[in-house]
């Protein structure tokens, strides 16, 4: 990452950990802990670590939003730690449904703790999000709050289709860009809505930082799906060919399926083979999606995605440090580990 994008980054998760300790303190006990442990600030026993909390990019683009229209880091706080409660509100859930075991080279809450442990943890940090955001000393509170409920709401709905293509055989490129835009690009997208809101920007910026978010939400997820089929364990998190071995039908995998000849539909009779694979046949449909073009076009609309998201701000009046470093994040989303 480049010292740009490191340097905004630092500075929002300097703003956005005291008060996001804060309202999990809120929380009982039990439920506190889980929390805590998710979040990476504690072993599942609750003893402190020093440990990888992530990168903080959708906080990130909370503040950066906010100073790029002229407000402060410091009045958005609330909705940065909002958008974070959201986002491992879905990863908790998700790691449910994916039965992952493993994040951040951790065990997941539900392989430790259980199932029904998971389903309230995640309830209870998206209640706690707009909790927070409902008590924003701010006149744009409620606005913001609408905003975030549209955008969970969007994010459930790509959940929803992600788990329904699962079932089916026919799942088309366009509809994996659809969920993604919601799984994803919901959520991002509000991220820096809700910086422009709170800093009480106009309604044709708001709707600008929305966009430029949803398409970096979208190439978000393009360069996940790449790292979950070929990213190294070691910075992931996850097993190598995680996503192939569980036959999601990401992106790449869809495309490589639509458009890609005779590599296509070799690859299309190994995801209806029910066997479980060994690692020199998950290689052997990673080379397949590979050859088959779905790396390369995951990757070059990755970039374009960030080319229209950038595009989606030109028209605004916008502090210029502060819209180079939101250029910079841009990068940084697309060209991380690939």
């Amino acid at each position: 990452m480049s010292a740009i994008a490191v340097e905004a980054l630092g500075r929002g998760r300097g703003l956005l950990d005291p008060a996001l300790r804060t309202a999990v303190d809120r929380l009982d006990p039990h439920t506190r802990l889980v929390t805590s442990y998710h979040l990476g600030w504690c072993d599942e026993q609750g003893r402190p670590l020093a440990a990888d909390t992530g990168k903080a990019v959708r906080p990130g683009l909370v503040f950066l939003a906010s100073e790029a229209v002229g407000g402060s880091a410091a009045e958005v706080v609330p909705g940065a730690v909002a958008v974070e409660l959201v986002h491992n509100f879905s990863l908790v859930h998700d790691d449910l449904m994916d039965r992952d075991t493993e994040r951040r080279h951790r065990r997941t809450v539900w392989s430790i703790w259980g199932d029904p442990t998971a389903v309230l943890v995640g309830d209870a940090m998206l209640s706690l999000a707009h909790e927070v955001l409902d008590e924003a000393d701010s006149p744009y509170a409620l606005a913001a709050d609408k905003a975030l409920t549209v955008a969970t709401r969007e994010l459930i709905r790509g959940q929803v289709l992600d788990v329904a293509f699962e079932q089916r055989d026919d799942v088309g490129l366009a509809e994996c860009i659809d969920m993604a835009a919601g799984k994803t690009g919901a959520l991002l997208g509000v991220s820096a809505e809700l910086g422009a809101v709170l800093a009480g920007a106009g309604a044709d910026a708001t709707e600008a930082f929305r966009c430029f978010g949803n398409e970096l939400g979208i190439a978000f997820q393009l360069v996940d799906d790449l790292l979950g089929i070929w990213g190294w364990p070691e910075r992931t998190g996850k097993p190598v060919f995680s996503d192939l071995r569980s036959r999601k039908k990401t992106m790449p995998v869809v495309h490589a399926l639509e458009y890609g000849g005779a590599a296509g539909r070799e690859l299309a009779a190994w995801l209806a083979d029910p066997r479980d694979p060994d690692d020199s046949e998950l290689r052997r449909a990673a080379d397949l999606v590979d050859r088959a073009g779905g790396r390369d076009w995951a990757r070059d609309e990755a970039r374009r995605r960030i080319t229209v998201a950038g595009a989606a701000l030109d028209g605004l009046s916008l502090e210029p440090v502060a819209r180079a470093q939101l250029d910079e994040l841009a990068r940084f989303i697309v060209e991380r580990d690939l």
